[in-house]
């Protein structure tokens, strides 16, 4: 664990994750609490500062979130971001009451007095709010203001208390990043020292101290995430480590053979491959539901685990590619404050029973960060920065019942899609992972419908392809990429003409939320 490090309190915003994001962002640890968890579990963090998030309640409502006394007693720094900060002036004395005029999107706030958070002037900022502060606490001044919120940033500079009304963590501020900079380096003290050497040097440690002397089986995906995972544990085990790699038959195209050829000829890792596609496919026929299909490939991952650890002297512990959103949307328990959004096979779609205790090295990491920690432990470039790609593949964006003809059909048709991305320079992203053009993650889904179409001056009665484009900084909200028509018609002629018994293709332009990334 970091010694510097900054406890942010969930009150329920759709953000939170966002504030941990950029804290981290500045180099600094920060781990994301519930708002009532136990004291004892916040401080065993030596926190150097708090951030209070925002959230959907009314401080004046009966059983509405509060900020902990633990909190105001520490001494320490407090940002309050939104409900935050109606929280945290309402604890001290401050009016807190609802606004005639909401704010709900962009706005523009002007900073009235010098303080070592914001400089002084305009700046755009992201409102979303319904309440406002008409009166702050004692000893608190009125740092900015905007055309709804006259009270939009407060501050007691003795205390190094801050509030503020808008939401610096998402990207429509452009300031936000340097603000929360600000508090948790030159306000808080924290000193910069969250690096992808100090995360591995951490996860080293914290993996040696887990297992021992006793063997570790990893659960080998290919994607980015079981990858950085397996390497990390090789670094800390070296020979007490066996990978396993299932092919499933719900790879994409060329897949498998590249997974074998990086982490056998370019990391010397041991790996086990098993070929598994035709076991698969039988446990998914007549399914449908993708809950189910989660589940049913979750525990059938396990159970061939299971039989080659029986092979292998029988390990205890099992690495998984696990990362912070795969918690947060499947809502762990030691984050339960968010609704589920869709069972992650590797976080909710395990089977009780399993005989597997868990090593989880990049559980609480995002993805940006695991990608630096997979260069800093020099995994190739194309592995490191691929796209992402679920732990279930092809078997939940082949909609409906998933079958070897299906898959083939989905196979094709999403390698097309690749390829014409590629060509067109917007599948890759640079060694910083920034969007080079506009697709963080693009991927063809084969919709469980057909439709009537003419080909060859026949009728035709063929199934539908959607193609799914987005662009995204973090994965917690995405847009629809905005691809240019002509790239768009010449994927679409090339799928219907080369991929049989695909006659129509549609392009998803919804965004998340509403929409997740995947669609099942």
């Amino acid at each position: 664990m970091m010694k510097d490090a900054i406890a942010i309190l969930d009150f329920g915003s759709q953000y939170a994750q966002l504030i941990a994001r950029k804290v981290r962002e500045a180099q600094v640890y920060c781990e994301l609490f519930p708002w009532d968890a136990a004291a004892e579990q916040v401080l065993k963090l030596e926190p150097k500062g708090f951030i209070l998030s925002g959230g959907p309640a009314s401080v004046y409502e009966p059983g509405a979130p509060f900020v902990p006394a633990y909190v105001l007693q520490s001494g320490l720094p407090i940002l309050g971001i939104c409900y935050g900060m109606q929280a945290l002036a309402y604890a001290l004395g401050g009016a807190v009451k609802p606004s005639q005029e909401h704010e709900y999107g962009p706005a523009e706030i002007e900073t009235l007095h010098e303080n070592p958070l914001i400089q002084p002037g305009y700046q755009r900022v992201w409102m979303s709010h319904g309440d406002r502060i008409e009166t702050p606490p004692e000893g608190f001044a009125v740092l900015g203001r905007s055309a709804n919120s006259p009270v939009a940033f407060i501050g007691d500079l003795e205390r190094q208390y801050y509030g503020l009304q808008f939401h610096p963590e998402v990207h429509h501020t452009p300031s936000g990043a340097e603000i929360l900079r600000r508090f948790v380096i030159e306000i808080c003290g924290a000193s910069p020292e969250w690096t992808p050497d100090s995360i591995i040097a951490d996860s080293l440690e914290r993996i040696r101290r887990q297992v021992g002397s006793e063997n570790v089986l990893s659960a080998v995906s290919g994607g980015v995430d079981s990858s950085v995972a397996t390497a990390l544990v090789q670094k800390a085990m070296g020979c007490q480590l066996a990978a396993v790699f299932v092919d499933t038959g719900m790879l994409r195209q060329g897949e498998a053979a590249q997974v074998r050829q990086v982490l056998q000829e370019q990391l010397g890792i041991e790996l086990i491959c098993v070929e598994a596609e035709s076991r698969f496919l039988e446990a998914l026929r007549g399914v449908t539901a993708p809950e189910e299909k989660r589940r049913i490939i979750g525990e059938l991952f396990i159970r061939i685990f299971e039989e080659q650890a029986r092979q292998l002297s029988l390990p205890r512990f099992l690495v998984q590619g696990t990362i912070y959103p795969d918690v947060v949307e499947s809502s762990a328990p030691e984050r339960a404050k968010a609704e589920r959004i869709k069972t992650h096979h590797n976080v909710g779609g395990l089977p009780a029973d399993m005989s597997f205790e868990l090593v989880e090295p990049l559980r609480y990491l995002f993805k940006d960060e695991v990608r630096l920690v997979g260069e800093a432990l020099g995994l190739p470039h194309s592995m490191v920065w691929r796209q992402p790609f679920p732990g279930p593949g092809l078997g939940v964006r082949c909609l409906g019942e998933v079958t070897a003809e299906r898959l083939e059909r989905l196979r094709q048709a999403d390698a097309i899609l690749r390829a014409e991305l590629e060509v067109a320079g917007l599948l890759r992203m640079d060694a910083r992972g920034e969007q080079v053009a506009g697709t963080a993650q693009a991927f063809a889904v084969l919709l469980p419908v057909q439709s009537v179409g003419v080909m060859g001056d026949k009728r035709t009665y063929n199934e539908v392809i959607a193609l799914r484009a987005v662009t995204t900084e973090d994965f917690m909200t995405a847009d629809w990429a905005r691809l240019p028509a002509e790239l768009l018609a010449r994927i679409s002629n090339r799928i219907v003409n080369e991929v049989a018994g695909v006659n129509r293709v549609v392009y998803d332009i919804t965004s998340k939320p509403p929409a997740t990334i995947e669609w099942e």
